[in-house]
């Protein structure tokens, strides 16, 4: 999915259009305050491009540690999800994918939600 969809450049397209979403809501903004945005994408973009089977960057014990102290809560990560999704309707992407690429992030909420 990684190689057929444009690999690195255009997942950072779609990381982008995801944090502009993120960053206006008024739920999740929060969570970024004083988050190096730059940096913070650059990361982003290297994780779901392994979670479209790009090659890894994070084990499930980093992405832990880095969202632990967050106090992130179920209703977060639910935006979050829904955030990720309408950013990938808005890029083109296949609903297939979509299902697929939101799956693979829905796995991860028992090791980003601490509360």
């Amino acid at each position: 999915m990684f190689q057929r969809h444009g690999g690195l450049e255009r997942v950072s397209d779609l990381v982008m259009a995801f944090y502009d979403r993120v960053l206006a809501s008024k739920r999740l903004a929060p969570f970024f305050r004083n988050a190096d945005m730059r940096r913070l994408i650059e990361h982003q973009a290297q994780y779901i491009s392994a979670v479209m089977g790009g090659p890894a960057s994070y084990t499930e014990a980093q992405l832990h540690e880095v969202h632990a102290h967050l106090d992130i809560a179920d209703a977060d990560f639910d935006e979050m999800l829904g955030h990720f999704r309408a950013a990938m309707r808005e890029k083109g992407f296949p609903a297939e994918d979509i299902e697929t690429v939101l799956r693979r992030l829905a796995a991860l909420r028992r090791v980003v939600v601490s509360r």
